[in-house]
């Protein structure tokens, strides 16, 4: 199995050339970054179909959460277009990050949907660099299918800890790497290359629990999900919170 991988991806460079040819000449990242934005709201408003559930189950919590202002302080980090705010509870202050600027107007439509939360600012910065948010300013953070494009998960956490008062939560829903030595697991590796210049820099086969479990909260509760759509490289998610 590990000597088809390289000549699978191979055939798959071949047959995707000129999406490669336009990364490599610098063409293609403002191009994704301009599409992206589209894509991702056709592909979560199914994905919230699907799992509306669970999402529902899982941000229910936040509502207990409420800091000293009697309101909760939540920064959603790589907040995409906002289709988490239909989930969250009434009495939120929302502070939305993501390093693509062309997310705000999908904001702007979302929060205008959702008018039982405040909005409060749209920072443009990488997960790695929240130099604009102070320390311990924040209740919540919540993360969904984002550490899979980060460059460094790890440093990410490392600011969601910062940014998190003592107690606070982070709340979490990300894809991860299908098992080791199973075909989904070979197609993923044969695939990733192409897919992360679609997916704006997303990896199939990162073992994102491990960072999770490593970066030093007091609390971890987990639990796995299969992918909503089967039809994708993405493999099973994890859904949780980590506790400051």
């Amino acid at each position: 199995m590990d000597v088809l991988v390289p000549l699978l991806q191979l055939l798959v460079l071949l047959l995707t050339l000129p999406l490669h040819l336009m990364a490599l000449l610098g063409c293609w990242q403002p191009l994704c970054k301009t599409y992206f934005p589209y894509l991702m709201a056709v592909l979560t408003s199914k994905s919230n179909r699907k799992m509306e559930g669970k999402k529902r189950e899982l941000f229910s919590q936040i509502k207990g959460l409420t800091g000293a202002s009697g309101k909760v302080d939540l920064l959603e980090l790589g907040c995409g277009t906002g289709a988490n705010f239909q989930f969250y509870p009434p009495g939120c202050r929302v502070t939305c990050l993501d390093p693509n600027p062309h997310f705000e107007k999908f904001l702007t439509k979302s929060m205008a949907e959702n008018r039982h939360l405040q909005y409060e600012r749209f920072v443009v910065a990488p997960g790695e660099d929240m130099r604009q948010l102070a320390d311990g300013s924040m209740d919540v953070v919540v993360c969904t299918l984002v550490l899979c494009s980060v460059q460094s998960p790890r440093k990410v956490l490392q600011e969601v800890q910062r940014v998190l008062r003592p107690g606070g939560v982070l709340f979490f829903w990300e894809h991860v790497t299908e098992p080791h030595g199973s075909w989904a697991f070979m197609w993923q590796q044969v695939l990733e290359p192409t897919w992360k210049h679609i997916g704006d820099g997303c990896c199939l086969t990162r073992e994102t629990w491990k960072d999770l479990e490593n970066a030093q909260f007091s609390e971890i509760q987990m639990e796995r999900q299969p992918p909503p759509f089967k039809w994708l490289p993405v493999g099973p998610h994890i859904m949780g919170k980590a506790v400051k």
